[in-house]
């Protein structure tokens, strides 16, 4: 039988397929912000019974995730503007194949951790793990900047995911402190961003090493 979160985890792995073979900023940012919600709301499936503050705490995670993060991202790709990430390390062909491998392998390795008798849902330990490898894997292929900061929301996405069936009903208030620390990060790099593109044209991370104090 097919549990209803499996249906959204399915999307999320697509998702991820998406993102190796996209040099579009905007539709990344568009994915990570699908794999926010996803990732959200993903409580909702899983727990029988929520209560009114922890339904409060997921709508402020759920906000936060799919839109206020998003669209600061968006607003610094709006005003420096770039549309594309052409700043690679491993070709799109190569992230593709490597992709297809890590979910096949996600899949298999998820059967270890044995979490899909009490949670319902086969896919949502092997989403996780192919969040954060991707992730990883993101911050190594591209040397984009905008790249590296949505990987590195990504593999949080993806750490959230996973703790969602180990840490049941304390996992939002836990989540909720993370992502205030995200978002001010966020803020921040929104600022070196714009300071790179000016020194440099680009967002190149391999320029920084022209850095001098």
């Amino acid at each position: 039988m097919i549990h209803s979160v499996d249906i959204l985890l399915s999307f999320v792995l697509l998702s991820v397929l998406f993102s190796f073979g996209t040099s579009r900023l905007v539709v990344m940012i568009r994915i990570v912000a699908f794999q926010g919600v996803a990732a959200a709301i993903a409580p909702f499936f899983l727990e029988h019974s929520m209560s009114f503050g922890g339904i409060v705490f997921t709508m402020s995670i759920l906000s936060i995730r799919g839109i206020i993060i998003p669209w600061s991202i968006y607003a610094v790709v709006k005003k420096i503007g770039i549309k594309r990430a052409l700043e690679i390390n491993v070709g799109y062909n190569a992230s593709l194949f490597f992709c297809l491998l890590l979910i096949v392998s996600a899949q298999m390795l998820s059967h270890k951790f044995n979490l899909s008798d009490f949670t319902g849902s086969k896919l949502i330990v092997s989403a996780a793990i192919s969040l954060i490898v991707a992730g990883l894997f993101l911050l190594m292929a591209r040397r984009n900047a905008i790249v590296m900061v949505l990987a590195y929301i990504m593999m949080e996405n993806g750490i959230s995911l996973l703790g969602a069936p180990l840490s049941a009903g304390a996992h939002t208030i836990v989540e909720f402190g993370i992502l205030l620390d995200v978002l001010a990060g966020v803020m921040i790099m929104g600022i070196m961003l714009q300071s790179i593109q000016n020194k440099y044209v680009n967002l190149d991370t391999a320029q920084l090493r022209k850095l001098k104090e």
